[in-house]
């Protein structure tokens, strides 16, 4: 197993103590002239915001393809320290808790390598597909919006986006002018519920506000949290009667190595003329988590290795912890009106990412990522009616891990893909169709354990899609969407031979796997008028060669299937299959009513998802299993068809919501049913309700500088929740009760 290394408190690392510095000089921003806290938004007036994720640069009410924005108010009160957790009181989207420091975005059912995170458009160059463990890295509270893409986004960001794609957007790479010369925000907060401590700032200011000049950015931030506080035990009651435990009740109320620190920060500048721009950025990401449910009792896990990781003598402080470090420098620009295209713009990342995992004093694996990526867009005026966007992405990316739990072998990869989006009106509706073409290879260092091993495999995907929008009337419309995608094998996938830890699997790859195609329709309905909005959608979407892991069963002679195993392991086989999802999504926000003094708000949300295999016979395969200097082989079955696992249960939730000029308070809740869906090997999950308030206060200063002091209350009625989509649901629930203030400041 891996090992745990003390990792130094942020505070004493140089990073720390230059954002601790920044943190510290309230005084002499709020000395600056401002106009009064940009940053407040109207919750009413999201639709309104420019969905940077698309090319054409719509906004979120006009996009024919459904798509989610958290910006504003709305941010501030979802912000959390996982990406995923930031963003599920969503409808469609939920989280794939894996502990406080991980929580990745699942999107209608979907997660991991089918669902592309990016930070301004850009790949955000870490390992968070390969396991479940492994954080993202890119910080929610750095945000300006968040948006989200719904469905297959691989016209835009390639076969990673079958599954839909979030997309961060944190200002570091501007492209225009401010209108004020200086500007920015900070906040610093505390919790009780793992005493947590967190302060971010982020600053902006330019040379001129109008004509050419030069615009700054920077931004940092600081968290420190303990082990979390939970209602009951680490482990489910179902999982100790079917052990036959008795958990100790002093261990009752916590959840061990649950423990988060994160430091990050940024810098940037951009010039920025009359026809164009061109800027550069540079940003490091640090955190260290523990993982709940991976503790050890004795060392049969500790590994020998040398001082290569720069990781002496240390503390034990036990239980697998993963530090994960990302230094990140991307370069941006573009130019108006060139020929017949409007604009064009490029950027270009380079990613050094090194994830450690740690247990007892020793590091146990290390997985290095490095990757360059690059996007061109060109939107070009009106052709034969169409205004439209060609574009141009490439990428490649090494992978390397050292260790006895490095279950994927070394890796290089490379891609390059070319794509048209286009739009047209026709009286009422609104067009829109796109195309895109991939090409992608993956190399691999895998060791020869088949006759037929394949250490190099050459992918094509091609992506259509296709929808319009019907505007009824003023209040109402209709949508359409119908996609064709792909997607390529992944590396895991591929080559995967050996223990996973995070999810107490052997992980056996298939590197003779095609890739699997999406078809996915969509039928969406909206109505509006000035006090009600309501938004409803139905989809289904159906794959050939769904990818997915299968465990590897033994047929008995009495007819019964049980799991084959090795060392008290199950043995996982990446498999393909024919698959079909659907789902349906709705959400109403009603005004109660709206006066001088503010307005009274009502909101209510519900999604369903169902995720399925196709045929049910029996699959003969046999795999052989690295371990050590030997090869094990096996010969089982695979079950094809069923429920497929960690399929999103059903939820419905409702927020009442009070806005006036100086304040604004929320109370909401969020009931998940119970989950009896389950795959092959799967438990059920009971339901819980989760219930959240939040209030805030506002104020400006004589300077024209705003300020707010906010608290909030997250799972008030203090419920044992065990999300589906969690590895750990059986291991680690969610936070109990907690409460969190603060101060923001803006200027």
């Amino acid at each position: 197993m891996m090992a745990f290394v003390h990792i130094p408190h942020p505070s004493h690392h140089p990073l720390a103590r230059a954002l601790w510095l920044a943190l510290a000089l309230p005084t002499v921003t709020l000395a600056q002239e401002s106009p009064q806290d940009p940053h407040r938004q109207d919750p009413h007036q999201l639709d309104s915001v420019v969905v940077t994720a698309s090319p054409l640069h719509q906004t979120a009410d006009t996009l024919v393809r459904p798509v989610e924005v958290l910006a504003g108010e709305k941010l501030d009160e979802a912000k959390t320290n996982t990406l995923g957790q930031t963003l599920e009181r969503s409808p469609g989207i939920q989280s794939s808790s894996f502990g406080p420091g991980v929580g990745r975005p699942v999107i209608r059912g979907l997660n991991g390598a089918r669902v592309q995170v990016v930070s301004d458009g850009m790949g955000s160059g870490d390992v968070s597909t390969l396991s479940a463990d492994h954080a993202v890295s890119i910080e929610p509270f750095l945000a300006d919006r968040i948006e989200v893409m719904k469905g297959p986004a691989t016209l835009l960001y390639g076969s990673g986006a079958i599954g839909g794609a979030v997309n961060v957007v944190d200002g570091r790479t501007p492209d225009a002018l401010p209108e004020e010369p200086f500007g920015g925000r900070m906040e610093l907060r505390t919790g009780s519920n793992g005493d947590e401590r967190t302060g971010m700032f982020r600053v902006e200011g330019s040379t001129q506000t109008t004509g050419s000049g030069f615009v700054f950015h920077a931004d940092g931030l600081l968290r420190e949290s303990n082990d979390i506080d939970i209602p009951g035990f680490a482990e489910s009651q179902a999982r100790l009667d079917a052990e036959g435990e008795t958990p100790d009740p002093a261990t009752r109320g916590k959840l061990p190595n649950s423990a988060v620190s994160t430091a990050t920060g940024a810098f940037g500048v951009t010039w920025v003329g009359e026809r164009g721009h061109v800027g550069v950025s540079s940003s490091l990401f640090e955190t260290r988590y523990g993982v709940p449910g991976h503790e050890h009792d004795d060392g049969d896990h500790a590994h020998d290795h040398d001082d290569d990781h720069g990781e002496d003598e240390a503390e034990d402080e036990g239980g697998v912890r993963i530090g994960l470090d990302q230094r990140r420098h991307t370069l941006h620009g573009g130019m108006n009106d060139i020929g017949i295209f409007k604009t064009l713009r490029f950027k270009y990342a380079q990613t050094d990412y090194t994830h450690t995992e740690y247990e007892n004093g020793v590091v146990g694996t290390v997985f290095d990522n490095r990757t360059d990526e690059a996007r061109l867009e060109l939107v070009h005026g009106d052709v034969a009616g169409w205004q439209g966007a060609f574009g141009l992405q490439g990428g490649k990316r090494d992978f390397d891990a050292k260790g006895d739990e490095a279950f994927v072998p070394p890796t290089r990869s490379r891609d390059v893909g070319v794509f048209w989006i286009g739009q047209r009106e026709i009286g009422p509706v609104q067009i829109e169709v796109g195309a895109r073409h991939d090409q992608s290879s993956i190399d691999s260092d895998a060791i020869d354990v088949l006759p037929d091993r394949l250490t190099s495999r050459d992918f094509k995907t091609n992506h259509f899609s296709g929808g319009l929008r019907w505007n009824l009337s003023d209040q109402l419309h209709l949508k359409l969407g119908i996609d064709r995608s792909q997607r390529a094998p992944s590396a895991e996938e591929l080559y995967s031979n050996g223990l996973h830890v995070a999810t107490s699997n052997i992980e056996i790859g298939d590197d003779a796997l095609s890739p699997e195609t999406a078809q996915r329709a969509e039928l969406g309905i909206g109505w509006r008028n000035e006090r009600v909005r309501v938004e409803a959608s139905a989809w289904v979407a159906r794959y050939a060669d769904y990818m997915h892991l299968s465990p590897l069963l033994e047929l008995e002679d009495d007819g019964h299937l049980h799991p084959i195993s090795e060392d008290g392991m199950p043995i996982q086989v990446w498999n393909q299959g024919d698959a079909r999802f659907h789902g349906v999504e709705i959400e109403s926000e009603l005004t109660l009513f709206d006066t001088d003094r503010g307005h009274l708000d009502v909101r209510v949300f519900g999604d369903s998802v169902r995720g399925k295999l196709n045929g049910g016979d029996l699959q003969e395969r046999a795999v052989a299993v690295l371990h050590g200097d030997h090869t094990h082989h096996y010969e089982g079955v695979l079950a094809t068809g069923g429920n497929l696992p960690r399929i999103a249960p059903s939820r419905v939730g409702g927020e009442l919501r009070w806005e006036a000029t100086d304040w604004r308070a929320s109370l909401g809740a969020i009931r998940t049913l119970k989950q009896s869906r389950t795959a092959v090997g799967e438990t059920p999950t009971p339901g819980y309700t989760l219930v959240d308030a939040h209030f805030a206060w506002h104020g400006d200063t004589a300077a024209g500088n705003g300020w707010e002091v906010f608290v909030d209350g997250h799972n008030l009625l203090d419920e044992e929740a065990r999300p589906h989509t969690s590895f750990l649901k059986d291991l680690a629930p969610l936070p109990g009760r907690g409460f969190i203030g603060g101060v923001r400041l803006f200027f």
